[in-house]
């Protein structure tokens, strides 16, 4: 286990409770969740092309339309504080609801360079309903094609 007392750099985020956390964080996967390739298979089934998980832009955005500067995130109910689904582990409970508050701030804070950049942030949840949001950003973007 981490000696406590040690402080390491964590750039505003909450530091996990020791080392067995952290190792387990590092291991979840950052991109290609199911909801995602299930909506980027619907896209793709409509002619719709887009590029993924674009590290140039603020946040990484899962699927960008760069022709009409759309970017669209599918957020996990638990890693981004969902008001329907998401829970919290009773193991340490302030330090998770200290780490989804960093993690929905950040969110907006890419939301908003996002649109200084002259984009489109849509943001949809992991149980939504691939059909309606593929409708959704289909809609706009052939609006703005």
């Amino acid at each position: 286990m981490e000696n406590p007392g040690i402080v390491r750099p964590n750039h505003g985020r909450p530091v996990p409770l020791n080392e067995t956390v952290t190792r387990q964080m590092k291991k979840m996967p950052r991109q290609g969740s199911g909801p995602e390739l299930r909506l980027r298979r619907e896209l793709f089934r409509r002619g719709m092309r887009f590029r993924v998980n674009v590290r140039a832009l603020p946040g990484s955005p899962d699927i960008v339309f760069t022709a009409v500067r759309i970017a669209v995130f599918v957020d996990g109910c638990f890693w981004h504080g969902c008001p329907i689904h998401a829970t919290l582990p009773k193991n340490n409970r302030r330090w998770w609801n200290e780490k989804i508050a960093v993690n929905r701030e950040r969110d907006r804070r890419k939301d908003l360079e996002l649109e200084e950049l002259g984009w489109i942030s849509l943001h949809y949840w992991e149980h939504d309903e691939v059909d309606e949001i593929a409708d959704e950003i289909e809609w706009l973007w052939r609006q703005l094609r």
